[in-house]
């Protein structure tokens, strides 16, 4: 499958209201929020509001009782195709189950998702609505509606666990959420949190929410902007719509709060790209990547690439020894072939393990080699068609990124190609990708320009974490 360079629109506006924080969830690691809900003000009628950028196509978004009703993204294989998105409710039988005929896949944008309910209506399709980017979805594959007045387990005074099953592990969800939004006892358009911007036409969220919003007993705001783990106001799971409805947080940690969010979409690793017909493990938000033990290298691309402009990431090796096999670098995002960027591939710059440099499959003496732990920077000025590579906070070959056209110690690299960051290996190594919102624990903390990213070592001055706020400013 070619690479795909997808800048997700609803996050690169400019000007409005900022969303700061998201929350990520890891399915191996069962990461999830618990609340037991108490007497709703109506259980008839309720809306769920969402931002979800997934990182699988699979997972729990809201699941009640004992797995008695579900919102979820449905499995590859999952019957009725086609898979997606699914809204249920199983009590020996479904009495609802709607499953729109849109295919819910993109590993790499944000995208806000409403559902809203009223049993009490006397059209059976106007019981439940479901909103994609602002937008009612009116084609579905399966549309079972739910009976009259048909009391819901979702706002029930039952368990709701997001990002998980309430009876298991299996299926919990891969992926980012913010403004996570639910309403007791209404059931609202997508008009009542987002809008389209006057100016592009693109769907974003709007502000205000906690004030201008009525959320019914069992109404709930979780804005993720506390990074406790504790059932509180200073926990990850905080309610902020006035009702203190905060949720338990289960196998979150702080580095699980992150500033990629719907209104600043940051790059990741794309599980959408492979080579031949193996892919890595991606895991943590697509920020970690597992290279298989088979002996045949695999690798890793980033979701977004750079033609213009000047930019700085970081990977960090573990499980490494340093060989040869192992390279960080960059490659045209157009690259549809099947051999590893390591080899004789046409724009691909790479630095290897080994400590040597690889220009479009030629190898040669650059810097140090590099090993568990270590973290590479990875510096791309496209203004001058230069690349650099630290390891550990250390420009190699004595580069120096500041200098333009200069290009002390640089790696020239062709003009007119984007470019995006690869990481290739076998035998079990990792890389996590850090384009500043990272999935690992940092001990310094250094920012781009513009205040954006969360870095290990210094960005180099005018270099900028990759997101769509500065690709759409400097790209």
């Amino acid at each position: 499958m070619t690479a795909q360079t997808i800048l997700p629109a609803n996050s690169a506006v400019s000007g409005g209201y900022e969303v700061a924080n998201s929350l990520r969830f890891n399915s191996g690691s069962s990461d999830s929020l618990t609340k037991t809900l108490g007497t709703p003000t109506n259980n008839k009628k309720w809306t769920y509001s969402f931002w979800v950028k997934q990182c699988s196509n699979i997972g729990n978004l809201l699941n009640t009782g004992s797995d008695t009703a579900y919102i979820y993204f449905r499995p590859n294989n999952a019957d009725p195709a086609p898979s997606g998105f699914s809204i249920e409710q199983y009590v020996s039988s479904f009495q609802y189950r709607i499953i729109p005929n849109m295919v819910f896949r993109d590993h790499s944008a944000w995208r806000h998702i409403v559902i809203a309910f009223d049993t009490t209506q006397g059209t059976a399709s106007n019981k439940v609505k479901v909103y994609n980017n602002g937008t009612q979805i009116t084609s579905f594959n399966t549309a079972t509606y739910p009976g009259d007045n048909l009391d819901t387990q979702i706002n029930s005074a039952v368990s709701h666990k997001i990002g998980g099953l309430t009876g298991g592990t299996s299926q919990n969800l891969d992926g980012y959420l913010s403004e996570v939004c639910f309403i007791d006892g209404q059931q609202l358009a997508a008009t009542s949190f987002g809008e389209f911007d006057e100016d592009s036409g693109i769907w974003k969220p709007i502000d205000g929410l906690a004030d201008n919003l009525t959320f019914g007993d069992n109404g709930f705001y979780l804005e993720f902007k506390q990074s406790g783990t504790g059932t509180n106001a200073s926990g990850m799971g905080a309610d902020t719509s006035g009702n203190d409805n905060h949720f338990a947080v289960a196998n979150l940690t702080a580095v699980d709060q992150s500033t990629d969010t719907c209104t600043n979409n940051f790059a990741t690793w794309n599980p959408l790209f492979r080579k031949g017909t193996t892919t890595p493990a991606f895991t943590e938000g697509n920020l970690k990547s597992t290279f298989d033990d088979g002996g045949a290298n695999e690798f890793a691309l980033t979701t977004f690439g750079v033609s213009a402009g000047k930019w700085y990431a970081e990977v960090k090796w573990t499980s490494n020894t340093g060989t040869a096999a192992t390279a960080t670098g960059i490659l045209d995002m157009a690259y549809s072939g099947t051999a590893d960027p390591n080899d004789s591939v046409t724009n691909a710059f790479g630095y290897f393990g080994s400590g040597t440099k690889n220009v479009s499959g030629t190898a040669s003496s650059y810097g140090d080699s590099y090993a568990d732990g270590d973290i590479i920077g990875i510096a791309i000025d496209m203004d001058n068609n230069k690349l650099y590579f630290s390891k550990n906070g250390t420009f190699q070959n004595s580069g120096d990124p500041t200098t333009g056209s200069t290009g002390t110690g640089a790696i020239g690299i062709v003009a007119g190609v984007t470019y995006g960051i690869f990481a290739t290996d076998y035998n079990n190594q990792v890389a996590e990708l850090n384009t500043g919102s990272p999935a690992f624990a940092i001990s310094s903390g250094n920012q781009d320009g513009d205040g954006y990213g969360n870095f290990e070592y210094a960005v180099p001055s005018g270099y900028f974490s990759l997101n769509t706020k500065n690709l759409a400013e400097y790209g």
